[in-house]
């Protein structure tokens, strides 16, 4: 897989062990912090962290319109925990006075759905698009999906708090957002099915 280059969006958060999956994978990597990091990229990773602290940051260098014109294009792009909140056309529980948001995937999140940091949790998820074996999934001040759009998959849910489901991974198109954090586990296949679909545009 050593052709294509995948950049992680480097501003705040747990960008580096999203590098060092993938470089367990064989992937070249780039970290992103200016719009013109993003020129030859193949694919871009949105990591977890502080969803609003990454939006402000982002925001003040000049990067929320690049990464929207990125996204819009149809480039593959994955966010995982504040990454998916990113990537979400509407949020629901944000701060005072919101904070930008990229946009593209057709969700309404909840912000902080599953609580404080003394509420995150590890799981075993049923993934089916990524295999029969149950994925370990870690949810830390994790975000949540409670409404879909037509055009998008879910990939994996959970029951909700009041018995209604609610989605922890799903796709649209080229966008991929996970609520949990792929990349501090030792399980590769969520990093390998976004390759797959970095694999699918370029063909």
């Amino acid at each position: 897989m050593s052709e294509i280059a995948i950049g992680v969006l480097a501003l705040q958060g747990d960008f580096e062990e999203h590098i060092q999956m993938l470089a367990r994978l064989g992937v070249a990597t780039r970290e992103v912090r200016k719009p013109e990091e993003l020129r030859g990229l193949d694919g871009l990773i949105i990591p977890g962290g502080e969803s609003t602290s990454m939006g402000l940051v982002a925001e003040c260098w000049g990067l929320v319109e690049p990464l929207r014109a990125w996204v819009h294009a149809g480039r593959p792009a994955w966010g995982t925990c504040a990454g998916l909140i990113l990537l979400a056309d509407r949020a629901v529980g944000q701060k005072r006075g919101g904070q930008p948001l990229i946009g593209g995937l057709d969700v309404t999140v909840n912000r902080n759905y599953f609580g404080r940091q003394t509420d995150s949790f590890e799981t075993m998820l049923s993934a089916p698009a990524l295999g029969a074996e149950p994925i370990p999934a870690v949810f830390i001040r994790a975000p949540a999906i409670v409404e879909l759009g037509a055009d998008v998959e879910p990939l994996a849910s959970l029951v909700g708090k009041t018995g209604e489901p609610i989605y922890v991974a799903v796709r649209q198109g080229a966008i991929l957002a996970t609520a949990f954090h792929p990349e501090l586990t030792d399980d590769d296949r969520w990093h390998r099915y976004f390759l797959s679909m970095v694999g699918e545009v370029g063909d």
